[in-house]
């Protein structure tokens, strides 16, 4: 069936439901970056199939809204649609909401599924919408009704994450979250994000590929724990500490029984960005709320000295694999057939040879020379490029293991470059140089430090349309907040043990994409009368390709942190390398 054959059962539905325009979602019922096959509605319905976007529906139009890492890739999945493609984040480029407001009619009815829209998002729109009167329905589910051959809701086993990987019991988390809601005055805290309850559980699943988490909602009472997920995924464990620690167990089908233990005197803290509004209103209905952010995510963000440790051998084994992939391409290609999909697969057999690997932590961009310049491009049989031995091959990847979550992009010289290339993946190291060698008073926030990363772009009028850098869960998603460093303010100020990415990159489209990236740890650097004052440690260790490095574009001091970065990378991956790649390994990182 076609996407225009789809939009047009969907109209037939919205019109015997008297609905004008209806809104379609990227997320799960838990605000989800990445979701299982069962929630991709709006793939679904337009073909689209990046990670973020909402796509809307009117009787007569139809757009997606998605953000500048998707553009060009976008515009190319939804050609011959009749979708209109709005470019979020350009001026003049109205908000779906807005353009809602322009499109109908005062009384007119907007339909979704209120499960897979927040409360932050379901509010907006209730303020912008009452001055004309459009109304909300939020118990609209229209697509199940219409797709046909869904896939199944995902099932996947849960394993229990020992504490010798994740430093905390379960019962030490929850009585740090009960302390904070004592502070905040809430007597129940609902939550509603799958990694956050992975966390504050210590458990892991496998219903989202490459992330580790299951289908759950939890209610944390000042006395007692509910994790509501399926039994069936949770009947081979030993839950006896559960027990133990007042940890009752309720199937996930039936979290509108969450009311039950709830009476109108509890206070109940959500988080309105990570909560659904159909649930928001089931536990509005019986008691007060409290809308802030998760407690459990600063408490997440925040690694302990155990994860610490563990993370950082874990970057390890990863930078060993990632020089055993950079290896075998450097001396592969032009001798057997590489593409964009064997190559993924050879890195991904480089991983699943370290200990503890589970799966990658998201699909390996694997991107050659005009593909690189689509942010988040995936390879597919019938558009993948075949390597050849000129220009660059962007390699954006990250693994799973039990003693962390890896994310490490490196663009690859495969042979010769133009002027071109050298000279904006020499601006791309200098923002990524600026950037590592921060050093911030306390209290500073991702946005204060993103300029470091663009400045040398932005003197030469060049600019890259997404963040700098995120939050890296721990055997979780492998972007996680509160934190990131991004032009879009955030008022998360950076706290020891946060780990975040560092990754600008310059994409010209048609031409080439290039990302340097390394996953750094926030550090103590001194304190004095004016404060304590932060910076980064690199924990990412894998070379950074010299030949395309115009040298005379780098001051002293990166020079400097360039030796000095690779001559870390040999000392920490060397000893865990075969004779030849030692030797490899010690050519590409000697001193510029």
């Amino acid at each position: 069936m076609d996407i225009k054959k789809r939009i047009e059962m969907l109209r037939e539905e919205m019109k015997k439901n008297q609905i004008k325009a209806y809104i379609i979602p990227s997320s799960d019922y838990h605000q989800s970056e990445y979701v299982a096959k069962y929630f991709k509605y709006r793939e679904w319905i337009s073909g689209f199939t990046g990670s973020a976007g909402t796509v809307v529906i009117t009787t007569d139009k139809a757009g997606l809204w998605t953000d500048g890492r998707y553009f060009i890739q976008a515009n190319k999945e939804l050609e011959n649609s009749d979708i209109e493609l709005f470019k979020m984040g350009i001026p003049n480029v109205p908000e779906y909401s807005e353009w809602l407001l322009a499109e109908l009619e005062e009384g007119d009815k907007v339909g979704f599924d209120g499960r897979t829209l927040s409360v932050n998002q379901y509010n907006k729109m209730e303020l912008m919408f009452k001055n004309k009167g459009l109304i909300l329905e939020h118990k609209l589910d229209f697509i199940d009704r219409l797709w046909e051959n869904r896939p199944e809701i995902p099932n996947g086993k849960i394993f229990k994450h020992d504490v010798k990987y994740s430093g905390k019991s379960t019962l030490d988390k929850l009585n740090e979250v009960r302390g904070s809601m004592r502070e905040k005055g809430a007597t129940a805290y609902f939550i509603s994000s799958l990694d956050d309850i992975a966390w504050l559980f210590n458990l892991r699943g496998q219903d989202v590929a490459n992330n580790p988490v299951f289908l759950s909602y939890s209610l944390i009472t000042l006395e007692k724990a509910i994790l509501f997920v399926d039994k069936n995924k949770v009947k081979d464990l030993d839950l006896s500490d559960f027990n133990k620690d007042n940890i009752e167990v309720i199937d996930y089908n039936e979290v509108q029984s969450v009311v039950n233990y709830l009476n109108n005197h509890d206070k109940v803290l959500m988080d309105a960005e990570k909560t659904n509004i159909y649930m928001y209103k089931i536990i509005e209905s019986k008691s007060k709320t409290l809308l802030e952010d998760n407690i459990t995510s600063k408490f997440k963000a925040i690694k302990n000295p155990i994860e610490i440790k563990n993370l950082k051998h874990c970057q390890i084994k990863d930078g060993v694999a990632m020089v055993n992939f950079i290896h075998w391409l450097k001396n592969n290609i032009g001798k057997e057939e590489i593409t964009e999909i064997s190559a993924t697969e050879a890195l991904e057999d480089f991983r699943a040879q370290q200990e503890n690997f589970i799966e990658p932590s998201f699909d390996t961009i694997a991107a050659y020379k005009e593909h690189g310049a689509m942010m988040h491009y995936k390879a597919t049989k019938e558009k993948e490029h075949s390597l050849k031995a000129e220009g660059f091959f962007l390699v954006d990847s990250g693994g799973q293991y039990l003693d962390g979550t890896t994310d490490i992009t490196r663009t690859i010289v495969m042979g010769n470059l133009t002027e071109e290339e050298k000279r904006d993946f020499t601006l791309v190291l200098k923002g990524h140089i600026g950037l590592s060698n921060a050093i911030f008073l306390y209290g500073t926030t991702g946005s204060n430090l993103d300029i470091l990363a663009r400045k040398p772009m932005w003197d030469r009028f060049i600019d890259y349309k997404s963040g700098t850098g995120h939050g890296v869960g721990f055997l979780l998603n492998v972007h996680e907040g509160p934190h990131r460093i991004s032009t879009i303010p955030n008022n998360v100020r950076l706290e020891l043990g946060m780990i975040i990415t560092n990754e600008p990159g310059i994409y010209r489209e048609g031409k080439h994409g290039i990302r340097t990236e390394n996953t750094l740890l926030v550090v103590e650097k001194g304190e004095t009368e004016f404060g304590k004052f932060f910076g980064f440690e690199t924990i990412s260790y894998c070379p950074i390709d010299l030949e395309a490095i115009e040298v005379e574009l780098l001051t002293e001091e990166e020079r400097n942190w360039v030796n000095q970065y690779h001559s870390m990378v040999y000392e920490k991956l060397s000893p865990h390398l075969k004779e030849e790649q030692k030797q490899w390994l010690y050519s590409v990182t000697k001193a510029i």
